[in-house]
């Protein structure tokens, strides 16, 4: 079985599938092998309903994940089992009888403005202060993903336009604005670079290499600590608070849906749940009782 994963990891890379999903995808699978290794059935014809139960059982046991954890792990396996069947290696569809948890919807984590002030104020501070303030100040007027600030290169920056060039999930082209600061400090940031060129990426470490996701991370949990937020802060806390705080101030969901990247109305709808805010401000103003 483990010929046939590697060939299934193999097609998503050539499909442009990101590569944090690749990644998650193959621990998913990794993680099945172990187990059907271990209880003597690594072939594919082992691969049925009732070992999928008995793995997902284990999991749940064991490790005891969240539900769309599970769900992610159900959908990596599914995947898997599709393209068995594709290349005629499944006779049956295992998932057929296995029905699904519903997902759980998670409210989006998010600063509020005097937080992310806070935070951006801080970053001007840090050892690498011109490239952590650009950092910050792009992230939080852009909203991109992690993996999509890490992989900007200095060509994507449109600076005459005040845009960015993004390459999102499934290498989707999009152009995102920035805010003026924003640009600013990246202008002051690569005055700092020796003989920066366009090619080159946008954002490096100390060793003058590409930022990774990792320490994109590392930045961001010790620059939270000197902020002295109560709150565990990630690169996704500013994309979660680029959205609620344009929500809040009267952004339509179809602008910030484009903005964001996502495919799906839906996966943009979820910050209407967190944008108390603006609900309590609007209803202020429209209902005749707040008037008076």
């Amino acid at each position: 079985m483990d010929e046939w994963v590697d060939a299934f990891l193999l097609q998503l890379q050539n499909k442009n599938f990101s590569p944090l999903t690749v990644k998650s995808y193959r621990e998913d699978l990794t993680e099945f092998l172990h187990f059907c290794n271990a209880r003597g059935q690594n072939k594919l014809r082992n691969f049925t309903s009732s070992t999928l139960r008995a793995f997902l059982a284990t999991v749940q046991t064991q490790r005891n994940p969240s539900r769309n954890t599970l769900l992610r792990k159900i959908a990596s396996l599914r995947s898997f089992a599709s393209y068995l069947l594709e290349q005629g290696e499944l006779l049956r569809n295992p998932f057929k009888l296995l029905p699904a948890p519903k997902r759980q919807r998670i409210l989006p984590k998010f600063l509020t403005v005097p937080e992310t002030e806070k935070l951006l104020e801080t970053a001007t501070h840090t050892r690498m202060a011109p490239r952590d303030r650009a950092l910050f100040e792009l992230l939080y007027s852009s909203g991109l993903r992690r993996s999509e600030i890490t992989g900007l290169k200095i060509q994507d920056v449109d600076f005459f336009n005040g845009l960015v060039k993004v390459f999102g999930k499934g290498s989707k082209e999009r152009f995102v604005p920035v805010t003026d600061e924003a640009l600013a400090a990246i202008k002051d940031y690569l005055a700092c670079r020796q003989n920066p060129q366009p090619q080159d990426p946008l954002f490096l470490n100390s060793r003058g290499k590409a930022l990774t996701g990792d320490g994109l991370a590392y930045i961001f949990k010790n620059t939270a600590i000197a902020a002295h937020l109560a709150r565990k802060v990630t690169p996704h806390s500013l994309r979660h608070s680029f959205a609620t705080h344009l929500l809040n101030n009267g952004c339509d969901l179809r602008s910030l849906q484009e903005m964001l990247g996502h495919k799906s109305l839906a996966a943009t709808q979820v910050y209407t749940h967190v944008s108390v805010e603006k609900l309590k401000s609007v209803y202020k103003q429209a209902h005749p009782k707040c008037k008076e």
